[in-house]
């Protein structure tokens, strides 16, 4: 029993000290880069003037809803 201490709690510590290293490591590399690279924002698309909606401009039709066929419990 002493082993399994001896050796797991070492390990259970490091871990813990690893992940805590790479949490606030990548937090600050994650801020560094905000920084550094400017945001783009795009120009967003126009509205479509009323009135000027064509399924043909945005491809085929809707799809039909499926049709199931009805339960038959009475065959089982």
């Amino acid at each position: 029993m002493g082993m399994v201490i001896v050796i797991s709690l070492p390990l259970i510590i490091f871990s813990i000290l690893l992940g805590f290293g790479c949490y606030f490591f990548g937090r600050a590399k994650g801020r560094q880069e905000v920084y550094a690279t400017a945001q783009v924002v795009g120009v967003p698309t126009p509205t479509p003037p009323p009135g000027t909606f064509d399924l043909q401009c945005y491809g085929s039709p809707p799809p039909q809803p499926t049709v199931f066929m009805p339960h038959k419990s009475e065959n089982v």
